[in-house]
């Protein structure tokens, strides 16, 4: 059957424009205009919103239209998260004392079991299909050391998704240590095979030896690629990053955990570090004037009794004042549950209890969709439902309609109501459709 020109999506929407702005439009319709893809594979872009009732007459005599009843349903651009680790999904509920001994109890020995091709492949597959069901079309992701991981990554999740397998050369277990040239090696190859999709991924500064970091810093200066890794996540983290970075030639006065990353050239508009809670004025000066970014991971961070890692709260505001961007993450499995939905529920939930206002669903909506898509490049193509966005969007329950709603409202309603049971979370999206087609439906599970 061949697609038609134009599917019309009768339901509510929320569409973020800003911080503090996202428009929210009870029966709309939203207009796709099919487009000619590679190989006669066609995808379709958002071609107008509005009012069902203002815009559904323009159509009545139009060929080739589907109009797609989502009844009591509501729409909203598909998600990006922005830091997580897909080896790591079956140890997100492992009891979490510290990052550290977490680390070395059960996320280690977990990822070492994706070097057994059949495992990886099998779980990459399986993971995909989270993604999908959990409304996450992109992202950052971390893989494990092994180059197979990584392939299995780029070749099963569907959408726009930074991919690097973590480089882990000292203070690692024997069985995911690497030699530094075999990794310089590896990287070139999947830099020169994944072009702008492959991000170079040090896990972290305590587990890359400075030499390497440095050769690294230097090959990709000239060129246009994603880093990833992570950065001031706990104060034991800092000091034993500080304390290993000093026996190395070249950092002996070095003070600050940012200031490594920047002596290594690996600081720029297209870094991302993870976490970023403790940070100095001095480290966030380094930070702007870089214009790097940081991924926000609060449900990982959350206390051990949330079943985060105990970290930290992130404080967005000193961070936004000193003029570094930010953008939403799950940092699974650091954080418990996949879908970003459980992480706005975090962000607004632990800085309203420090009676910080301003973390509002609409500012986490914003920085889970658009703010992502402007790291990634893909502003002008991704992160809202604007005119000319690819057609990536999620379906939920839409709530009960009250007078002079106003969005921020409704997305709490949204939101808020599976955060006493947050399994359900993962089990919000009705539907998930990637450039106007559908890749997952809750009714055909």
């Amino acid at each position: 059957m061949q697609d038609p020109t134009y599917k019309i999506f009768l339901c509510d929407f929320i569409n973020p424009q800003t911080e503090k702005k996202a428009t929210l439009v009870r029966n709309g319709a939203i207009v796709l205009k099919k487009q000619n893809g590679h190989q006669n594979q066609c995808f379709y872009k958002i071609d107008e919103k509005g009012e069902e009732k203002s815009i559904l007459p323009k159509y009545f005599n139009k060929q080739s239209v589907e109009v797609v009843q989502m009844t009591k349903l509501l729409a909203l651009p598909a998600f990006f998260d922005m830091h997580f680790h897909w080896v790591q999904d079956g140890v997100c509920l492992k009891p979490k004392i510290s990052l550290l001994d977490w680390l070395k109890k059960y996320t280690w020995p977990y990822e070492a079991k994706f070097k057994n091709k059949k495992f990886s492949s099998h779980k990459a597959y399986e993971f995909s299909k989270l993604l999908t069901k959990v409304g996450t079309l992109g992202g950052a992701c971390y893989s494990s050391i092994h180059s197979n991981a990584l392939e299995d990554a780029f070749k099963n999740f569907l959408g726009d998704f930074l991919i690097g397998n973590v480089i882990m050369t000292i203070n690692s277990p024997k069985y995911l240590c690497m030699k530094s040239g075999e990794t310089a090696t590896l990287i070139r190859k999947m830099i020169t095979k994944y072009q702008g999709r492959y991000a170079l991924t040090p896990r972290f500064a305590l587990s890359v030896d400075a030499p390497l970091m440095r050769e690294l810093g230097d090959y990709i200066k000239k060129k246009k690629i994603f880093v990833q890794t992570h950065l001031s996540e706990t104060k034991v983290e800092i000091k034993a990053v500080l304390d290993l970075y000093k026996e190395f030639m070249g950092f002996e006065k070095v003070k600050t955990y940012t200031e490594i990353y920047d002596k290594c050239k690996l600081i720029g508009p297209r870094s991302l570090f993870g976490h970023g809670i403790y940070l100095s004025s001095k480290e966030l000066s380094i930070l702007k004037k870089k214009k790097a970014w940081i991924a926000h991971c609060p449900t990982s961070n959350a206390p051990i009794k949330d079943k985060g890692l105990g970290s930290g709260l992130f404080d967005f505001k000193k961070i936004e004042s000193a003029g570094v961007n930010w953008v939403l993450a799950s940092d699974v499995g650091g954080g418990p549950y996949l879908s970003m939905f459980d992480v706005i529920e975090s962000f607004v939930s632990q800085n309203k209890k420090k009676l910080i206002s301003s973390a509002t669903y609409t500012k986490g909506l914003f920085h889970s969709t658009l703010k992502s898509a402007e790291f990634l490049g893909l502003k002008k193509t991704h992160g809202n439902l604007d005119r000319g966005k690819y057609a990536n969007m999620i379906f939920v329950e839409s709530p009960s309609v009250r007078d002079n709603e106003k969005s921020e409202e409704v997305l709490k309603k949204i939101i808020s109501k599976n955060k006493l049971n947050r399994k359900k979370y993962n089990e919000m999206v009705y539907y998930t459709y990637y450039k106007g087609h559908e890749v997952y439906n809750s009714r055909s599970r």
